[in-house]
């Protein structure tokens, strides 16, 4: 059987210590603050992240380097037969194909995975390749398996705010104005690789609806069932932990079978909407 290793990126919301624990190798993503390079859970937190994205700090992502993977890769080697790599979806950043390109040099020894995912289902991706691999799966098949079922996950996200969407450019300051003087909090989904819009709601109240209601209706028209029982609930979270941990206890109550995981959402993703933003997610469960 042959002994691989599980690398992915710190927007799979997994954790520096999180992988120690879990075996898993993570690859912190670089941020540019004001000019100056910060890595992601290395020597920049999730507060000292939004410290300065609120104190309006100028923030851009960024990509691993190159030589960031083929060392890792190259040392991995040393201990292990085979890689599966997991990053970021493809459709939300080059480091995906960058990771690819790099990969076809090194002789179907590293697989890298693009299966569209992006914080807390990039993250049971990584934990299904983990799981793949303790059942005798080969890199190659674990990479078959989950670009398989790539487009068989949802995110949902409500944002608190239209502003970081109007700083990024990703909507005109017009119509960042009336959402603003409407007080509109918009649903945005991810849906395999990109970011788009979903529904408006007028009050938060009314997104949270909006969101349970819509896992739900994908868990029966696209996963298997209402109740979610071949799924994986998760959800995320910018800053406000408490509002998500309210939340949590709606969603909880939609899905009451079910151990919902909470994380912070992928900084990457942060940096574009800003603080105060909650999302729920469903992800089909994979099968060893």
């Amino acid at each position: 059987m042959s002994k691989i290793a599980v690398i992915t990126d710190s927007n799979s919301g997994i954790t520096q210590a999180e992988g120690k624990e879990l075996g898993i190798y993570v690859v912190p993503m670089p941020f540019y603050i004001n000019g100056e390079m910060f890595l992601e859970d290395i020597d920049l937190s999730q507060e000292q992240f939004y410290e300065r994205l609120t104190e309006g700090a100028e923030i851009k992502t960024s990509t691993p380097t190159l030589a960031t993977f083929t060392e890792l890769w190259d040392s991995l080697l040393k201990e292990y037969d085979e890689i599966v790599h997991i990053p970021m979806s493809s459709g939300l950043s080059s480091t995906c194909s960058t990771a690819a390109m790099l990969a076809a040099d090194y002789d179907g020894k590293v697989q890298v995975v693009d299966n569209q995912r992006i914080s807390v289902t990039q993250r049971q991706s990584v934990l299904d390749a983990k799981m793949l691999a303790k059942a005798g799966k080969t890199a190659k098949e674990i990479y078959d398996i989950l670009m398989e079922c790539k487009m068989e996950s949802s995110i949902y996200i409500m944002l608190d705010t239209l502003y970081y969407l109007k700083k990024g450019g990703r909507i005109t300051p017009a119509a960042a104005a009336l959402g603003t003087l409407l007080k509109l909090k918009p649903v945005l989904q991810i849906q395999g690789e990109k970011l788009d819009a979903f529904a408006k709601a007028r009050t938060v109240k009314q997104a949270k609806s909006i969101m349970i209601k819509q896992i739900k209706d994908d868990c029966e028209k696209r996963f298997g069932g209402a109740d979610g029982s071949h799924v994986h609930i998760s959800m995320a979270y910018t800053k406000d932990l408490e509002a998500a941990e309210e939340f949590k206890k709606e969603v909880q109550a939609a899905f009451p079978n079910h151990d919902i995981v909470l994380n912070p959402l992928s900084l990457s993703v942060a940096c574009h909407i800003g603080p105060g933003s909650l999302a729920v997610t469903a992800s089909k469960i994979v099968e060893s």
